[in-house]
């Protein structure tokens, strides 16, 4: 298989990890690139696309099972600002800004309607997945969402799988939290049907206002983790209140000044 397949995106090595150093827009272009390439000449298996955060970079320490379903990665993007902050620090290059998905997706939607690419949208309960359907549909009108399913669902695997197979969408959000969504794509990676996979956690609940996004100033200065730890305090304060001690630990002394250049099947070193 030629490695031209998928379009080279460069990373760079922090927090323990490989970060693509990259932009919104440049993923978009990628993905799109990537998508005319598979109608040229057939889809190769989905390509993954995963996150970086606080967060992420702590549970990738002590959850084994994390660890290796971040392995089966084939793009990794900044999520977390911190992440960005470091990069352009300690990194041979720096992350130009950070990605993540709840603004994302707007900018894969707005071009999508452009483009004529489609969507389908795994995640959530019944009710915010729908409603998350109905609000980028009424977003960007032209935009196709060619499928959706709730995210409880516990051993369908089999009928959501025939069901994208079915539905041939170019890129598949799946929302289910870390570790399921990203245990759920490294397990069925070679079986859907997506052009690309991307790993989006709450994404859904935010575009239907259940979750609220922090202030931009907060965003930009890498404190969101703080407004959202107060905004859902039951599900969210111990979280962040052990995980990013440690992930900025890990930050400090796992960052440093290598570079790949990730293209089809490059694999992840293990660390």
């Amino acid at each position: 298989m030629p490695d031209e397949v998928w379009t080279p995106i460069r990373h760079v090595y922090v927090a323990g990890q490989w970060v693509a150093a990259a932009s919104r827009q440049d993923f978009v272009g990628a993905a799109h690139a990537d998508a005319d390439y598979a109608d040229r000449h057939g889809r190769v298996r989905t390509r993954l696309i995963f996150d970086a955060n606080g967060q992420g970079t702590s549970l990738a320490r002590t959850r084994p099972d994390f660890r290796e379903a971040l392995a089966h990665a084939d793009v990794v993007h900044a999520d977390g600002q911190f992440i960005v902050n470091m990069a352009r620090r300690y990194c041979a290059e720096p992350i130009p800004e950070r990605a993540p998905t709840t603004d994302m997706i707007m900018d894969f939607a707005k071009r999508c309607e452009q483009s004529g690419r489609s969507f389908y949208l795994l995640g959530a309960s019944e009710e915010t997945n729908a409603d998350c359907a109905r609000i980028l549909q009424e977003m960007y009108p032209r935009l196709k969402i060619v499928g959706r399913h709730h995210g409880y669902f516990n051993g369908s695997e089999e009928q959501i799988l025939a069901d994208i197979a079915d539905k041939r969408p170019d890129f598949l959000w799946v929302g289910l939290g870390k570790p399921l969504e990203q245990k759920f794509c490294a397990e069925y990676a070679h079986r859907i049907d997506a052009v690309w996979t991307i790993t989006c956690g709450g994404c859904f609940n935010f575009i239907t206002g259940e979750y609220r996004r922090a202030p931009e100033w907060m965003q930009n200065s890498g404190l969101e983790w703080v407004h959202r730890m107060f905004t859902q305090p039951k599900h969210l304060f111990w979280r962040y209140l052990t995980t990013t001690p440690h992930a900025l630990t890990i930050a400090l002394r796992q960052s440093d000044k290598r570079l790949k250049v990730m293209k089809y099947d490059t694999p992840f070193e293990a660390n």
